[in-house]
C-alpha cells in the first residue's frame, strides 16, 4: 500500500466515524505535505478538524515517512463543489456563474443531488407604458452547469 493510500483509507475511517463531517479536497505534495479540507452539514468547528488530524496523524509512523498535515474546513468564501454543500447553504443568497459564463445571484431555495432552485427579485421594463416593474424570478439549475457558486455573505 502506498503511503497515499494509507493517507486516504486512514482519512476515510476518521470521516466514517463523524457522518456529519464530508471530504472537499485531499491532496500529497512531494514534499510529503498532506493537505484535507473538510465540511460539514452543521458547519465545521476546531475541534472536528483536530479529530480528523488525529485519526490520521496517531496511526502513521514519521520514522517511515516525515510528513506535515494539514487539515482545515472549507471556509466561508470557498466555491461550493458538491451537492451536500448546497444543502447546507439553502435559504442563503449566492452568487452562481454557469459554463455559458451567466451570472445569478438569487437566493437558493432548494437543492437535491442533481439541481438548484433559485430565486430572485428583478427590475424589467413594463408591459405598456414607461418605467419598470419588480418580478419575482425562479430558475431550476442543473448542478452540472455551475461552473462556480460562491455565498455571499452580508453584514
Amino acid at each position: 500500500m502506498t503511503f497515499k493510500e494509507k493517507v486516504k483509507e486512514l482519512l476515510n475511517q476518521g470521516l466514517a466515524e463523524y457522518p456529519s463531517l464530508f471530504l472537499i479536497d485531499f491532496s500529497i505534495s512531494d514534499d510529503a505535505k498532506i493537505s484535507v479540507i473538510i465540511d460539514g452539514d452543521q458547519g465545521v468547528i476546531l475541534q472536528d478538524c483536530i479529530n480528523i488530524s488525529r485519526a490520521i496523524d496517531q496511526n502513521l509512523d514519521r520514522e517511515e515517512h516525515d510528513f506535515s498535515l494539514e487539515v482545515a474546513s472549507a471556509g466561508a468564501t470557498s466555491p461550493l463543489k458538491l451537492p451536500r454543500q448546497y444543502k447546507k447553504n439553502v435559504g442563503r443568497k449566492l452568487k452562481i456563474t454557469t459554463l455559458d459564463q451567466t451570472v445569478y445571484e438569487a437566493t437558493l431555495v432548494d437543492s437535491d443531488e442533481e439541481n438548484l432552485f433559485l430565486e430572485w427579485k428583478a427590475r424589467e421594463p413594463k408591459a405598456i407604458g414607461k418605467g419598470k416593474v419588480t418580478v419575482e424570478k425562479k430558475l431550476s439549475l442543473s448542478i452540472s452547469d455551475v461552473k462556480e457558486a460562491i455565498v455571499i455573505i452580508s453584514f
